[in-house]
């Protein structure tokens, strides 16, 4: 590429300094130094200027925003595994490129549902917060801070892909029994290993579960899968988990449930209307019934980093004349 024009890449958050430095080496590349989420107008000039737009789950890269391509715009190349904040279709339609990073974060993610299946029926942030609210302490006590162990309960995992059974493996270490529920099963080793039990029917699985995660994508097949009515069905002894995204759950009705009893607890890593968190919601983590995370499933430096390898590489091959490794089409969403 050398004596050539590079091509303009706008990367629209800061990203891991390792990321933007080889960035800046491969391409005439448009860091956003502040972290500010950029605005739809600066998205809009974006999309009129650059050759390759690098977006993040915070943005919003609508069909609207999209009919300002001049046609200079080739890829849009996601910093990230979820496309549900892009309009691929629309995309498509202008002949656009749009790809992702997946297999990256599955482990990261898989931890941090894995950590708070143990955190809410051990109590463990409610536990915390008395030693750093003021609160003084009187010492152990043998009925004090009592949760529930999670050994011999019954998981239910709502999307068996590869987040999906990475948490199953760790759950399965812990003791629990594995059940799931999916657009298909999954191959019979992976059963077998896991003794795994497939449910086609999403309501008979939530109505015996101990414990429900919630790991599917949200699509528009996906929104508020979890409706009213299926949360309803869930026992009041029950507790829910969802490190992926906030759409896919009924949130106001789960927050009903949560005030009057009906759930034993929840811990929510995402948010229907993210950022913006139900003030309803943070009430009840404070009162303890349930316990919020700002949407921290894949936060890890090395998780990161092997994020911002992948958009280089599909960036680099687009720009050598090549299929990405990570092309995203309308047809799988």
């Amino acid at each position: 590429m050398s004596g050539k024009k590079k091509p303009l890449v706008v990367v629209t958050r800061k990203l891991p300094d390792s990321t933007e430095t080889r960035m800046r080496e491969l391409f005439d590349t448009r860091l956003n130094l502040d972290d500010a989420p950029m605005s739809p107008a600066e998205l809009i000039e974006a999309v009129r200027n650059a050759d390759v737009l690098v977006p993040t789950v915070s943005d919003e890269i609508t069909a609207d925003i999209l009919k300002h391509a001049t046609g200079k715009l080739r890829l849009i190349a996601h910093f990230g595994n979820g496309v549900d904040n892009i309009d691929v279709a629309a995309a498509a339609s202008h002949r656009i490129t749009v790809t992702n990073t997946p297999k990256v974060l599955t482990e990261d993610t898989a931890d941090m549902t894995m950590a708070l299946i143990l955190a809410v029926p051990r109590r463990l942030i409610e536990g915390a917060a008395i030693l750093t609210s003021g609160t003084e302490w009187a010492g152990w006590s043998p009925t004090w801070m009592l949760g529930h162990r999670i050994g011999g309960k019954r998981l239910g995992i709502v999307g068996m892909g590869r987040i999906g059974q990475a948490l199953a493996r760790r759950a399965h270490a812990f003791g629990m029994q594995i059940h799931y529920h999916n657009r298909r099963p999954v191959g019979p080793a992976i059963e077998e290993e896991l003794s795994a039990t497939y449910w086609e029917s999403l309501d008979q699985m939530l109505a015996r579960m101990d414990f429900i995660s919630v790991n599917c994508p949200h699509t528009p097949a996906t929104y508020h899968l979890l409706s009213g009515r299926r949360l309803k069905l869930m026992r009041k002894d029950a507790y829910i988990v969802n490190t992926a995204r906030g759409e896919v759950i009924d949130e106001d009705t789960l927050v009903k449930m949560l005030e009057d009893g009906e759930l034993a607890g929840a811990a929510l890593d995402v948010f229907e209307h993210e950022p913006a968190v139900n003030p309803k919601l943070v009430r009840l983590a404070k009162a303890g019934k349930v316990t919020l995370l700002p949407h921290m499933g894949s936060a890890t430096l090395e998780g990161r980093v092997d994020t911002g390898e992948k958009v280089i590489i599909n960036i680099r091959t687009f720009l050598d004349g090549h299929k990405p490794p990570d092309r995203v089409l309308p047809s799988m969403i």
